[in-house]
């Protein structure tokens, strides 16, 4: 006669694993979903480009943002052409 053992799991473990499930959806980019938004990325839209900008005056990485990464490099080189012109700040304003 076999005898069954049964595994215990780690309360590391089973945290693991619910937080893994907690993300059932990938993050969609935007300008796949909407293709008439990719004419508002423009250094002059300063509005719109204060979305991918955090709160100090760093870009959003496509990780939390969720852009694809060919939208990821036009943002960022909208950005950086915005600041040198000076319609975006480098850093946050005290």
């Amino acid at each position: 006669m076999v005898k069954k053992i049964k595994l215990r799991m780690s309360s590391n473990l089973l945290k693991k694993k619910a937080r893994r499930a907690s993300f059932s959806s990938q993050k969609q980019c935007r300008f796949k979903e909407k293709p008439e938004l990719v004419i508002e990325i423009d250094y002059k839209n300063a509005d719109f480009l204060r979305q991918f900008l955090t709160e100090r005056g760093k870009i959003l990485p496509a990780r939390i943002s969720g852009t694809s990464s060919l939208y990821q490099r036009l943002i960022a080189r909208e950005i950086k052409k915005a600041r040198s012109m000076a319609l975006l700040p480098y850093s946050r304003v005290d």
